[in-house]
């Protein structure tokens, strides 16, 4: 149980999910309507009454489960091996306050229910998740019947489209592997299931209310390692569902996919005529919108060998033109008509559930569906258009393939890119040659080596190319470590696009930053001075990305090389940390590179010098020393005087300008780098000293960690005042 993020969504949900190696099948989801944004500031809070809430970032209650204890202040939360995550006394474990399994999402759990309250009149419905990136209640529900005889599927809270009875001891449709029971009493009704005695070696199994409206059973097979699905349980065929492809969808089950628009209809919200992939519930709109005020504006398109939809109306008309016509006279409101079997039928509104004959034993009708007349006037205009349409096409594909053929042989003398796992690219050596213009244009060098930009060749983007130096590693090993850095990602880390291994040669390829790194714009003379605002948002971006490496990796990655040099600042100076993981790519050598690396020594925390264990701790320290410079504009190996006294330069370190202001409670905006003039936030300057003098602690356990760094700048925590380090006293 924790917090996830559904699909490619960015927004974070608390639910309950399975405790499997490489599985993350969520069954129950808290906050569906009400997702949070960062997961790290957010907190599932149980108080003593028993009230179960989800509180954000700025103390707002984002969802509870409104219960409370009547006879108890001690409660505990308890989440079971069946799935059901349980609030109950805690000394008297069979009072229960409140539990997830009365208040299902979307999978129905073995000892789960469906079926109601009735003092309450309150539902245990299955409600289908919108979609794969939203798990919100989406159109389609299992729900019991008040009476108890029958379980049955409703669309949009109105349109029940299946049922399936209950004899007393079974239901017909149901897979004879689950045993389902029908539990009445004087608090509830419900329907819950169980394994059945002959399926002892499926472990687990569930049902779920899927997003195109099928109720789905799963098994989990250790033989696969996954879940697999063992059938429809309802309906039992595709495009039985209602609405299954929306309003103007038709639908057919051996197409993919298998919804397709009515002529003159798009998807919903889709203008290239694409369908979302996994949600076809959305249905279609009109390209082109009937003109209301033009009257008998419309003519229409033929849909050929379809079921016809209900909900239609029987109109006098004794053959198809006159059907037509009584279509017409309706203004807007009449959207098809059918004239079958002698008799004109009209339908009124939006058309769902349109499905397509697809065996000879299906016996479909036309149905002819109202478009605007000028959407039919622009078909046949490029119909017209289409003979010269197709020769330019011709003619065009002619040079492409010329084109094509040039290209090609030029990539077999420029060597030849390669797509491998997790999107990055294994390039050549020549292909690093071509795109940096054999490195003319170096942009930096580090300890970890020299870095060049370069645009790729197939679609002239802008990169930066590393030059790794002083690897001893085997090319599978280093591989094996260069995948692992593609798979993170982060708003405030570079992004790794691929990578070189030829021989000995080692290359990795990032994005290119146009504003160069925070060191070229934060110590060099320039008219563009990095104002407070920038400087507090690259301080909060760069705790962000460590807080990310340290804290949310599968593994934690220490940086061990945080600097100015290795923040890079994108097109609107967004923080974005380089040089990540690339310690544990150099090895046991990385101390030795480490040591002579220029400009690195003000920033080693005093356990690499002292020779201590390494931890993310060390990263902290790194941070404080980057801080400070954010704060002064300077180096921090500086030593100045200010303009007044002559007292011994050490005085003058400015971390200990910083100690020595807050415990003495001075004025910190006076420690801000003249340049800015005391255009500042005080507060911001003062969390950021605070912030920083606890970051070089000498004991590293002293030290934050970079969660609660962050939470400290952005102003939703507060630390005191720290006391001065030993290693400053020393100075002094």
């Amino acid at each position: 149980m924790g917090f996830f993020t559904p699909g490619n969504s960015l927004n974070y949900y608390t639910g309950i999910w399975y405790k499997k190696p490489g599985d993350r099948t969520v069954v129950w989801v808290a906050n569906r309507e009400r997702p949070v944004s960062d997961s790290f500031f957010s907190a599932l809070e149980l108080s003593e009454n028993g009230n179960l809430a989800l509180v954000s970032e700025s103390k707002t209650v984002v969802w509870s489960s409104n219960s409370k204890s009547s006879v108890s202040n001690s409660t505990i939360g308890v989440l079971l091996d069946d799935g059901n995550f349980v609030i109950r006394d805690a000394l008297n474990s069979s009072l229960v306050i409140w539990q997830s399994f009365d208040h299902p999402t979307d999978t129905w759990l073995p000892s789960g229910k469906v079926g109601y309250k009735k003092q309450t009149d309150e539902k245990f419905n299955l409600n289908s998740w919108r979609n794969q990136q939203n798990p919100a209640p989406g159109l389609f529900s299992l729900e019991e019947e008040q009476n108890g005889t029958s379980l049955f599927l409703r669309w949009n809270g109105s349109i029940t489209y299946w049922t399936d009875y209950w004899s007393g001891q079974n239901f017909s449709r149901y897979p004879f592997e689950i045993n389902v029971t029908y539990v009445t009493n004087e608090n509830e009704s419900n329907f819950t299931f169980s394994y059945a005695s002959n399926t002892h070696d499926e472990t687990l199994t569930r049902l779920k209310m899927e997003t195109t409206g099928q109720l789905e059973r799963f098994v989990w097979r250790e033989d696969y390692g996954s879940w697999v699905s063992y059938g429809q349980i309802a309906p039992s065929r595709l495009c039985d569902e209602q609405a299954s492809c929306g309003s103007f969808g038709v639908c057919n089950p051996y197409n993919t996919p298998i919804c397709a628009c009515v002529e003159g209809f798009r998807p919903y919200e889709m203008p290239k005529d694409v369908w979302p992939s996994e949600d076809h519930t959305v249905g279609c709109v009109r390209k082109t919108p009937l003109q209301y005020a033009s009257g008998a504006d419309g003519e229409f398109v033929e849909v050929p060998e379809v079921f016809l939809p209900s909900s239609s109306e029987y109109v006098v008309g004794r053959n198809a033109e006159e059907c037509r016509l009584a279509c017409l006279s309706n203004n807007c409101s009449c959207t098809a008509y059918a004239y079958y079997e002698d008799q004109c039928l009209i339908w009124i509104g939006v058309l769902f559930n349109l499905k397509q004959q697809t065996t000879s034993a299906e016996i479909g009708q036309t149905l002819h569906v109202r478009v605007a007349a000028s959407h039919l006037k622009e078909t046949k205009a490029k119909d017209r258009k289409t003979p010269w349409i197709v020769i330019l096409v011709l003619v065009g594909l002619f040079f492409l393939l010329v084109i094509t053929i040039v290209l090609v042989r030029r990539r077999y003398y420029i060597g030849k890119s390669v797509l491998v796992e997790n999107s990055l690219v294994l390039f050549s050596y020549r292909d690093h040659k071509v795109a940096t213009k054999n490195f003319l244009e170096k942009l930096g060098e580090g300890g970890f080596g020299s870095v060049f930009k370069g645009t790729l060749q197939h679609d002239m983007t802008a990169v930066a190319v590393k030059k790794l130096k002083s690897l001893m590693q085997g090319e599978k090993q280093f591989r094996a470590e260069v995948m692992t850095l593609g798979t993170i990602k982060h708003a405030n880390l570079i992004r790794l696009l691929g990578f070189c291994t030829e021989n000995s040669k080692r290359f990795l390829v990032y994005d290119y930053m146009p504003n160069g790194s925070l060191e070229s714009l934060l110590f060099r003379k320039s008219f563009n001075i990095l104002n407070w605002e920038a400087r507090y948002r690259i301080a909060i971006g760069t705790a962000k990305g460590l807080c990310y490496l340290h804290e949310e990796c599968r593994d934690c990655i220490i940086h061990c090389d945080i600097k100015p040099e290795n923040i890079l600042l994108d097109e609107e100076y967004n923080p974005k940390l380089a040089d990540f993981g690339l310690a544990k790519l150099i090895g046991r050598d990385f101390s030795r590179v480490l040591t002579t690396m220029r400009g690195t020594i003000g920033y080693l925390a005093l356990e690499w010098l002292s020779g201590g264990a390494i931890t993310p701790k060390a990263d902290v320290f790194s941070y404080g020393m980057l801080l400070f410079e954010l704060i002064s504009g300077r180096r921090n190996t500086e030593v100045y005087l200010d303009d007044e006294t002559e007292h011994d330069e050490m005085d003058h370190y400015f971390s200990n300008q910083v100690s020595s202001s807050l415990q003495k409670g001075e004025d910190v905006l006076a420690l801000l780098d003249c340049r800015l003039e005391g255009n500042a936030d005080i507060e911001e300057i003062t969390r950021a000293c605070k912030v920083a003098c606890w970051c070089i602690q000498d004991d590293e356990k002293s030290r934050p960690s970079m969660s609660l760094v962050v939470r400290v700048l952005i102003g939703v925590a507060d630390i005191g005042v720290p006391s001065v380090p030993r290693f400053i006293q020393r100075l002094t």
